[in-house]
């Protein structure tokens, strides 16, 4: 089984929003999937209550942390034969439960809202995930993502600059679009709407399957000291160094980030 973390410990960066069509994406080309909830507030649980019976079926799973257990309800089962699940988490994630989701997880996105605040409550979470999360020492390919973005605004190049900043690969912007809101509201993704209204809606998704399926184009891909980095149009440098290398990396990038934003 393939595990998709979607994750911000702060709240509002649009995660229900990234997880909701994630899952869409691969119900409907026929695989089985699964939407596990984490988030009290259960907006994904929700989504599937209006979904439409005749779509593809989803499995949702209210994984919401409960008094007598640090980690997850016991409603969060997910049945055996799911080939993708995909985890939204709640916002504040830290601990033991953050913990367990990042060692859990096989992919991690981290979508970021464009303000100064959602900015540096991000750099704080890249470095709780990365110092006492276990991300240090996970398998996990990680990626961010700009999301609910307007326009190329002056705080969206802050985002830009932080993002690139991380040594993270930065994947694509996702925009705050109607559509969006619209499939949320009928239980369904963009991609299964019409075709030619939510075509640019599409486009800004598909850089993230092709990361999560390694079809990343040859020509976007360069080496530098050893190391793998993406570029291209659309796609910002993108280095993944290990172990303590990577920790000094994003102390120093998101340091230097507040210091001066």
């Amino acid at each position: 089984m393939k595990t998709i973390l979607v994750i911000n410990s702060k709240g509002g960066s649009g995660k229900t929003t990234v997880s909701t069509n994630l899952a869409s994406y691969y119900a409907s080309k026929s695989i089985k999937t699964a939407l596990k909830d984490y988030d009290p507030q259960g907006s994904s649980l929700q989504w599937l209550k209006v979904r439409p019976d005749e779509k593809p079926q989803i499995h949702g799973a209210n994984a919401a942390p409960q008094k007598s257990s640090p980690l997850s309800s016991i409603h969060g089962h997910i049945p055996s034969d799911t080939e993708v699940m995909i985890i939204d988490a709640p916002a504040g994630t830290k601990g033991l439960l953050l913990q367990e989701l990042v060692r859990r997880s096989h992919f991690i996105l981290i979508p970021v809202a464009p303000s100064a605040i959602d900015i540096h409550a991000t750099a704080d979470f890249v470095k709780e995930m990365f110092l006492f999360g276990g991300a240090r020492n996970s398998k996990a390919k990680i990626a961010v993502i700009a999301n609910r973005v307007r326009s190329a605004t002056s705080v969206y190049e802050a985002v830009k600059r932080f993002l690139v900043s991380l040594k993270l690969p930065f994947l694509t912007t996702i925009s705050d679009s109607p559509h969006y809101l619209d499939a949320v509201e009928h239980g369904l993704g963009v991609f299964e709407m019409d075709e030619e209204v939510t075509a640019a809606e599409r486009k800004e998704f598909m850089p993230i399957f092709d990361w999560i399926e390694g079809n990343v184009p040859d020509h976007l891909i360069v080496r530098k000291d050893g190391k793998v980095a993406l570029e291209g149009s659309g796609i910002f440098p993108a280095v993944r160094s290990g172990g303590k290398t990577l920790i000094t990396d994003i102390l120093s990038a998101t340091g230097g980030f507040k210091k001066h934003s």
